[in-house]
């Protein structure tokens, strides 16, 4: 390698480094790959926190899942909602296992199990509001980078959420129901995970809707589960985490290096019967 006059290898590299850190400061982590965006859990260690119901307004508390570590700056953060009937503890296997990604995770209660998709959407809001202005971690957030999940009910308030906060970077509902079929209002862009044997929201009536009503200019995909049922989202999936977390990492972090698991689109395999999306992504 040739150098200038004075310019030593070293400097050379770090300036390297911080051209690309300039390039997007959002990165979090190491470079990924498919082992990486696989594993059960991701680089960073992680700390949770109990979040009471009396503490807060506009849901019903929840766990936050954070990088123990500071020395990378603030995260990007994510509310998940659980569905109709259920706790937090339903979707909580997703809490620890993005926020080793390099994540703040909330996974909230709702204010009561019956609560529809639009409360639930209202819910997670107040979720991402609480987590970026009140909570005891909101100096590791970056409260411009936000996004929401959430399965069944929890899902139909993802696509609410969405509607409601543009300013949102990330959604992914999760084997979602609605009764509202139609999102053409959504500008977030969104990853909508089905299922092909949910009988509770089938897919035909939900997920597929959904996914062809958002904006044909938008950032968007559909993964359709392979031999997976409505509840597949409230146990440890890896297909569910993979993609979730390279729809995440690239639109709450802008970061490319992710863009290699969702383009070209995933092929149907022993874990996916269907992949639709938009590519190339972030145009």
């Amino acid at each position: 390698m040739l150098l200038a006059p004075g310019v030593h290898a070293a400097d050379s590299r770090a300036s390297g480094v911080a051209a690309v850190a300039a390039a997007n400061p959002y990165e979090r982590g190491p470079a990924p790959s498919t082992a990486s965006i696989e594993a059960l859990r991701g680089p960073y260690a992680v700390s949770e926190t109990s979040v009471s119901s009396l503490a807060v307004t506009g849901f019903g508390g929840g766990t936050v899942y954070y990088p123990t570590s500071t020395s990378d700056g603030t995260f990007g953060a994510v509310v998940i909602s659980p569905g109709f009937t259920a706790l937090q503890s339903s979707i909580a296997w997703l809490g620890p296992r993005l926020a080793s990604q390099g994540f703040v995770v909330f996974t909230i209660d709702t204010n009561t199990t019956l609560d529809q998709p639009d409360s639930r959407g209202r819910q997670l809001l107040a979720a991402l509001d609480y987590l970026t202005q009140r909570s005891t971690v909101r100096g590791r957030v970056d409260a411009t980078r936000l996004g929401v999940m959430g399965h069944s009910m929890g899902g139909g308030g993802t696509l609410e959420a969405a509607k409601s906060r543009p300013s949102l970077k990330a959604a992914v509902p999760l084997t979602a129901w609605n009764t509202d079929k139609t999102w053409p209002e959504i500008t977030t862009p969104t990853l909508v995970i089905g299922a092909d044997g949910d009988t509770i929201a089938p897919v035909a009536t939900h997920s597929e809707p959904f996914y062809e009503s958002l904006p044909a200019s938008l950032d968007k995909a559909y993964l359709e589960l392979n031999g997976a049922t409505h509840f597949t989202p409230n146990a440890s999936n890896t297909t569910i985490a993979k993609y979730g977390i390279a729809w995440l990492k690239r639109f709450i972090d802008d970061d490319t290096r992710y863009e290699q698991f969702l383009c070209p689109i995933p092929r149907p395999s022993l874990t996916i019967a269907e992949y639709r999306g938009s590519c190339p992504l972030g145009s």
